[in-house]
């Protein structure tokens, strides 16, 4: 018996869900690019501190979260969504965050709008050192 197009992408879309739920337990890859967690959840990713230059950032390809290093041993964190649109930010082009879809820029330092559209700076996620690694959760 051939399942029906339902049982298919219910199928798959469970599938997904499970690969998903895998990325997130399992922290980080080596390139420093967890898995997203669910928004309401605690679960967390760490990014090697040599992946993050000093005064500039680094956006995680495959997590929810842009880190920065405005200074020096100073880390910050913050949800990679522009609040214009919802597009991910696209670049960090010196101490700037830059959304590519409608022009957006934030500050690496505190995720503040420095260039609208957007009115609202990005969110807030949190940093920590520990050891070579920053540990970044959801807030």
């Amino acid at each position: 018996m051939t399942p029906d197009r339902r049982t298919f992408l219910t199928s798959a879309g469970l599938a997904a869900l499970a690969v998903g739920t895998a990325a997130v337990t399992s922290g980080c890859t080596s390139s420093g690019s967890g898995g997203s967690a669910a928004p309401g959840t605690s679960a967390s990713l760490s990014v090697p501190v040599d992946s993050i230059p000093v005064g500039g950032g680094v956006i995680l390809d495959n997590a929810s979260f842009v880190v920065t290093q405005p200074t020096a041993g100073e880390f910050r964190a913050f949800n990679k969504m522009c609040t214009h649109q919802g597009c991910p930010v696209s670049s960090i082009e010196g101490a700037t965050i830059v959304c590519r879809c409608h022009g957006a820029h934030f500050s690496i330092t505190d995720g503040s709008v420095t260039q609208g559209p957007a009115t609202k700076p990005l969110r807030a996620a949190t940093a920590v050192l520990d050891g070579a690694e920053v540990r970044v959760s959801a807030t």
